[in-house]
C-alpha cells in the first residue's frame, strides 16, 4: 500500500512540490527572521543610543548588534561641520589609521563623493595603487579593507556625516539590505542630531549658570509670591551658614527688616517694568537694590530677578571725598586766619611780656597781663594746629623711630598726668623699625591721642583712670595704640570725631582740631588712624605708620 502511495506521489509530482514548498517556506522563514531582527536591531540601536553616550559606544553598540546579521570588519563615523568633513570616530580602533578629528580633503575623495550625490556607494579598494584613485584607499589599504559600503547622514534635507562600514573581504548584499542600512543610517542621524542639540543646550546652560555663579553681587530668582527659586554663591556666602537653604524659603521672611525689599518687589509687580532702590540692610550695609520682572513666551509675568550689589564701599569713598573736599576748603580758609591771626598775636604776646618786665605795676595788673599773656600763647597754638592742619608748616621727613615721639610727649606731660592720679602704662617695643617722618609732628599726634584721652577719664574715680600706650609693629606697619577706661564715644559720635571742629567737650576747653590735625599728619606719613570705642568701656586710638623699606625692598 505504501509503494503504490509512492508510485502516486511519483506520477504525479507531488512529491517534487512537496519539496519546493517546503523550500520556499524555510526561505520564507528566514527572511521574516532577518526582518525581524533588522527590526529588532534598529530598535535595540535607537533604545540603547542616548545623549550622554560617547560616539565610541554608540559605534561599538551599532557593530555589535548589526554584525550579527551582516558581517562586516569595521566602522567609522565622520561629520561634516560647514565646508569641512572631520573623521570622527573608528571602530575598532586599532583600525583606525588617521588620528580623530582630522579633516579629509575634497579632491578625489570618496567621502565627498558619498555627500555630492547623496546617496549609499559600494566601493571596491584595488590591491595596488591606481593613478588618480581616491584618496581614502591608502587609508583603506593600511587596514586590510578590501571593500566598503557608505551611506549618507540625512537629517533636514542635508548630509550631515557619512557612515562608512568596510570589510576584508567583499562585501555580498542585496536591495533590502541597502534599505535596511540607509535606514539605520537615517535614524543614526537623528540621534546625531539630538545629541548635536542636547549639548547646546547643555553649553548654552552651563554658560549660563558659570555667567549666574561669577556675578560678585547678590542675585535672588523668586515667584510671584516671593519664594526663592534660585540663588547664585555671593547670595549663598552672605547668608551661610543658614539651615535650611535659601532656596524654598520667602524672600519677604528673608528681609523680614528691611521692608523697602517688599515694596519695591510690589512695585515692579504693579509696573511690569525693571524698579530700583537703595536700601540699607540690617548689618547697615548699603546695597542697590534692582527688581527685573520675568516674562514666559506668552509674556506672563511668573516671577522677578531681584539684583543687589553692596556699595558701601562706594558710599564711604564718596563721603571720603566729600570730606577732603570740605577739608581743603577749610585748610585754604585756615591758612589766611592763621597768618592774619599771626601778626597781631605777636604784638600782643611782645607788648604783654614787656610790660610783665616793669616792676612798677601793682598786682592787680601783673595777674591780669598773666591772663593776656596766656590767652596770647593758647591763640598761638591755635594757629600753630590751624597751620598743620592746612599744611603750611614744613617739616623734614627722616628716619625716625616712633618710640621717640612717644617718650618725647612722655617727657612733657607725663608728670602732670600722674599728678592728676591716672593709672600710666607704657609698653613700648624697642625692636620698632624705622619709619620716615617727622619726630616734631609724630609727637603732635601722640600728644593729641594721650591728651584726649586724659580728658575722657574727667569725672571717674582714681582706681578707674587707666591710659595705656603701647608700640608694636604688624606686617608692613609699625603702630601706636593710646587706650582708655572712660565712658567711650556714642554710636552717633563715632563718624564725626576726626571731621575739623568737632568735640564732645564742653564749650571753650576744646578746638576740634586735635584728631584731624593728627589725621593729616598720619596721611601725610602715608598713615592713618583707626578708632575703635564702646560707650561704657571706652576707646581706642591707632596710629599705623608704613616702616622703611631697604634696598632691597623688604621693610
Amino acid at each position: 500500500m505504501y509503494e503504490r502511495q509512492m508510485m502516486i506521489e511519483r506520477l504525479t509530482g507531488v512529491q517534487s512540490s512537496k519539496r519546493s514548498y517546503y523550500t520556499e517556506l524555510k526561505n520564507t522563514v528566514a527572511e521574516l527572521q532577518k526582518k525581524n531582527m533588522q527590526l529588532e536591531i534598529i530598535h535595540e540601536v535607537m533604545k540603547n543610543l542616548n545623549v550622554e553616550m560617547s560616539m565610541d559606544d554608540m559605534l561599538r553598540n551599532i557593530m555589535d548588534k548589526l554584525i550579527t546579521i551582516f558581517p562586516f570588519d569595521r566602522i567609522s563615523l565622520s561629520i561634516r561641520k560647514g565646508n569641512e568633513l572631520i573623521l570622527s570616530n573608528v571602530y575598532p580602533k586599532k583600525l583606525g589609521y588617521l588620528p580623530r578629528n582630522v579633516t579629509l580633503e575634497k579632491e578625489n575623495s570618496v567621502y565627498w563623493t558619498v555627500i555630492q550625490k547623496k546617496r549609499m556607494l559600494f566601493h571596491t579598494i584595488p590591491f595596488e595603487k591606481e593613478e588618480g584613485e581616491f584618496i581614502e584607499n591608502q587609508i583603506f589599504r593600511v587596514n586590510g579593507i578590501q571593500s566598503a559600503l557608505l551611506f549618507p547622514l540625512h537629517s533636514k534635507g542635508k548630509v550631515t556625516g557619512i557612515v562608512s562600514i568596510g570589510s576584508f573581504g567583499i562585501l555580498s548584499y542585496d536591495e533590502a539590505d541597502v534599505a535596511f542600512l540607509q535606514q539605520l543610517a537615517d535614524q543614526f542621524a537623528v540621534c546625531l542630531e539630538n545629541v548635536r542639540l542636547y549639548n547646546e543646550v547643555l553649553t548654552t546652560q552651563k554658560e549660563w549658570e558659570d555667567t549666574f555663579r561669577a556675578v560678585i553681587d547678590m542675585i535672588f530668582v523668586v515667584d510671584l509670591q516671593g519664594v526663592i527659586m534660585k540663588v547664585n554663591e555671593q547670595a549663598t556666602r552672605f547668608f551661610q551658614p543658614r539651615n535650611p537653604p535659601l532656596v524654598g524659603e520667602n524672600i519677604h521672611d528673608l528681609f523680614l527688616q528691611e521692608k523697602e525689599i517688599s515694596e519695591l518687589l510690589h512695585e515692579s509687580y504693579q509696573s511690569q517694568v525693571a524698579c530700583f532702590r537703595e536700601i540699607r540692610l540690617a548689618d547697615n550695609r548699603i546695597v542697590e537694590t534692582f527688581s527685573n520682572p520675568v516674562f514666559n513666551e506668552e509674556q506672563q509675568m511668573y516671577g522677578f530677578i531681584l539684583y543687589m550689589k553692596d556699595i558701601s564701599e562706594k558710599k564711604r569713598i564718596e563721603s571720603q571725598l566729600i570730606h577732603s573736599g570740605k577739608l581743603a576748603a577749610i585748610g585754604e580758609l585756615a591758612a589766611g586766619v592763621a597768618h592774619e591771626l599771626n601778626n597781631p598775636l605777636t604784638a600782643i604776646l611782645g607788648n604783654s611780656q614787656l610790660l610783665e618786665r616793669d616792676d612798677r605795676i601793682d598786682p592787680v595788673s601783673r595777674s591780669l597781663l598773666n591772663g593776656i599773656t596766656n590767652s596770647g600763647r593758647r591763640c598761638k597754638n591755635i594757629v600753630q594746629n590751624l597751620l598743620t592742619f592746612s599744611r603750611q608748616d614744613e617739616y623734614l621727613f627722616e628716619a625716625c623711630s616712633l618710640n621717640e615721639a612717644v617718650e618725647q610727649v612722655m617727657s612733657l606731660v607725663g608728670y602732670q598726668i600722674h599728678m592728676q592720679e591716672i593709672n600710666m602704662n607704657v609698653q613700648l617695643d624697642y625692636t620698632l623699625p624705622k619709619i620716615n617722618g617727622s619726630v616734631q609732628q609724630l609727637s603732635q599726634i601722640v600728644l593729641n591721642l594721650v591728651l584726649n584721652a586724659k580728658d575722657a577719664l574727667e569725672g571717674m574715680s582714681s582706681d578707674k583712670r587707666k591710659i595705656m600706650i603701647v608700640t608694636g609693629q604688624e606686617g608692613d606697619f609699625v603702630y601706636l595704640s593710646v587706650s582708655d577706661s572712660g565712658e567711650g564715644i556714642r554710636k552717633d559720635h563715632q563718624s564725626e570725631v576726626f571731621h575739623p571742629f568737632f568735640t564732645t567737650k564742653p564749650a571753650g576747653q576744646g578746638t576740634g582740631l586735635g584728631l584731624s590735625v593728627s589725621l593729616g599728619i598720619a596721611q601725610a606719613h602715608g598713615g592713618f588712624i583707626e578708632m575703635t570705642s564702646e560707650p561704657g568701656m571706652g576707646s581706642r586710638f591707632t596710629l599705623k605708620l608704613p616702616k622703611i623699606e631697604s634696598e632691597g625692598g623688604e621693610p
